[in-house]
């Protein structure tokens, strides 16, 4: 039976987890048709119910486990893939670039409205402390999931992007990882060798953030 603390946590990380993993595949989404395939669209799969992305295994089981196993410290997840045809795109190589980027940039974003919704809490006197925490938890999901992705190994986005700046040749061999590439950054994880890429790119995102919301922070408080 989970404990009231556990049940308390889920039900802070639920929304901004989902919404974390919806809003980041759609983007590929977005970003693919803005350069020319229509795949996703076609197939419907542009929409922002969470319910047409939703993975059994990876939007909730993986979340989960990993809450438990790491207590806290490290959440990750993953919806179904908003399919992308890259022979669709009117220059597959540049532009898968950009499709690869929209995913943790949306997350990104999403870190950004949450800080903005934190701010605009305390602005507003509103102490609400489960509200507190899902904006908290919002920012922290959304910077994991964007530190994590841009880890530069396929299927990973950051592998994409480098796939795509890389000589054809260089790039293929970076390809030829893709169906290793999970198993090798659960074992980075599991070994904490991943720490080495996540901490100093969470540092420098919690960082820039900061930095960009001191002008707001200043004005209100």
């Amino acid at each position: 039976m989970m404990s009231d603390s556990v049940i308390q946590a889920i039900a802070v990380y639920a929304i901004p987890v989902l919404y974390a993993i919806t809003l980041h595949e759609v983007a590929h989404g977005w970003a693919a048709r803005h350069f020319g395939d229509h795949t996703a669209a076609l197939q419907g799969r542009l929409s922002l119910n969470p319910l047409k992305h939703v993975d059994p295994i990876g939007t909730v089981v993986m979340p989960l486990v990993l809450y438990f196993m790491t207590s806290g410290a490290f959440v990750f997840g993953y919806a179904k893939p908003v399919p992308v045809n890259i022979m669709g795109l009117r220059n597959p190589k540049r532009d898968m670039l950009w499709v690869a980027f929209a995913g943790p940039g949306s997350n990104l974003a999403m870190a950004l409205l949450w800080m903005l919704f934190a701010i605009a809490l305390a602005a507003l006197g509103v102490r609400e402390p489960f509200v507190a925490r899902m904006a908290e938890a919002g920012v922290a999901v959304n910077f994991v999931m964007a530190a994590l992705n841009l880890f530069p190994l396929p299927p990973l986005d950051g592998g994409r992007m480098l796939a795509s700046v890389l000589p054809i040749n260089q790039a293929n061999l970076l390809l030829r990882l893709e169906p290793f590439g999970f198993l090798v950054v659960l074992v980075l994880a599991a070994t904490k060798l991943l720490d080495y890429w996540m901490g100093p790119i969470l540092t420098v995102l919690h960082v820039g953030l900061r930095w960009l919301m001191l002008p707001l922070i200043s004005v209100l408080s």
